[in-house]
């Protein structure tokens, strides 16, 4: 007796499964990690009782949620950070941290040239709700056994050049935004047994929702690279 051949499944039976895992993500019945393996798992997928089993232990969804939860994967356009040039230009900023922190954050106005020193200390710098009055920022970072963390908004241009030794030196996320004349942040340094930590975060975002929202833009651009039609 030959086996049955396994029947396809239909792209549109896939993409609901898809889409009911990123609301079970959303509704936070499902952790980082877990959700990556159980997309993986779905993609795939050959026949429909694999599918069934990717959702037989998360509890029912509320009506709407799974519509929700499609709109919210879809990477929307970052906004723009514009530049205000009514205000006056402060031209140079110093910052130190000698074993203890400095920071700069909230409704503040960077200089078009800030130098930044932390000796066995921490410095932070938070651009989310920064009023820019120059095109161009550059931050120049000097750390010895200490760190900095800059804390960038989607919608502005990151350079990130540094020297690490013995320590780190993060990388911006890799995103264009879509207006050609946001501002640009550029950032070098040395950092001597320390770190430097570059985060893309929006107005009001924890850590942890970013890290979420960013998972999340990653899956919806895999799925919108797939070929209409695609079962792959």
């Amino acid at each position: 007796m030959t086996d049955l051949p396994v029947q396809p499944i239909p792209p549109s039976e896939r993409q609901k499964t898809v889409d009911r895992l990123c609301a079970h993500f959303a509704a936070d019945h499902l952790e980082t990690d877990e959700f990556e393996r159980r997309l993986d798992l779905a993609y795939a997928a050959q026949a429909r009782n694999e599918l069934v089993a990717l959702e037989q232990d998360l509890p029912e969804l509320r009506r709407g949620a799974e519509a929700e939860a499609v709109d919210s994967t879809l990477p929307a356009p970052a906004p723009s950070a514009s530049v205000d040039t009514s205000r006056p230009v402060q031209e140079r900023d110093f910052m130190a941290a000698v074993m203890g922190g400095t920071e700069r954050g909230g409704n503040w106005i960077p200089a078009k040239h800030t130098t930044v020193l932390t000796l066995m200390g921490s410095a932070s710098l938070d651009f989310r709700e920064a009023t820019y009055t120059s095109q161009e920022i550059s931050v120049t970072l000097f750390s010895i056994m200490g760190g900095a963390e800059i804390i960038v908004p989607p919608g502005v241009h990151v350079e990130s050049n540094g020297i690490a030794i013995m320590g780190g030196w993060g990388k911006p996320v890799d995103r264009t935004p879509a207006d050609p004349n946001a501002p640009v942040i550029r950032i070098n340094g040395l950092v001597l047994m320390g770190g430097v930590d570059i985060k893309e975060r929006q107005r009001g975002e924890t850590e942890r929702d970013a890290r979420k929202r960013l998972k999340a833009e990653k899956k919806a651009a895999r799925r919108g690279s797939l070929p209409p039609g695609s079962d792959t």
